[in-house]
């Protein structure tokens, strides 16, 4: 039997800054360009991952107003709680039949937030469309480009990664001009 050596990548994410190796598996990372205050107040640079938008940025896929209008559209898809991972709302305390929560304290934030999402993924052509499927998996639940590829089919086909990338570039093109125009309000 054969002696494994140490992973020298194996320890978490140290004084010298090496990434565990579980870590980098999950996608590219990077620092921080500047430091951040961490939940004590002191000045840090943590890593963090570098997502679609940023990615097709750098590329020169998408424009700096696109990248801008996919991250409104994540952004406002995480305050409509629309993610299919629920935990317990802490708004809304059950003790015995009574249910509390502080009247209007969100509620109608989440419901401005929903319908904008709801008139954007109309403005691309609805759910049922590719550009709206995209938008929703891809930057709503944030999964990865090539798994809604592989998990997509329209008219019995598979969806390529390359024309996965299009439809992407196609929605935030559109997504872009429906923000632009001012129907989102």
């Amino acid at each position: 039997m054969t002696k494994r050596r140490p992973d020298p990548h194996a320890a978490a994410a140290s004084a010298d800054g090496t990434l565990t190796r579980e870590r980098r598996q999950h996608g590219a990372v990077e620092r921080l360009e500047r430091p951040i205050a961490d939940a004590a107040g002191h000045p840090g640079r943590p890593y963090r991952t570098v997502d679609t938008l940023a990615l097709m940025e750098r590329r020169g896929s998408i424009t700096a107003a696109m990248r801008a209008a996919g991250e409104d559209f994540r952004a406002r898809f995480a305050v409509a709680q629309l993610d299919p991972l629920r935990a317990l709302d802490p708004m809304r305390l059950r003790l015995g039949d009574r249910t509390l929560w502080r009247e209007n304290e969100g509620g109608l934030r989440i419901e401005a937030a929903r319908a904008a999402v709801w008139r954007a993924i109309e403005a691309v052509g609805g759910i049922a469309s590719p550009a709206g499927s995209c938008l929703w998996h891809v930057l709503g639940w944030e999964r990865s480009l090539k798994e809604w590829a592989l998990e997509q089919g329209w008219s019995g086909r598979r969806v390529s990664q390359e024309s996965a990338s299009g439809i992407l570039i196609a929605a935030l093109g559109a997504l872009e001009s429906h923000w632009r125009s001012g129907r989102s309000c």
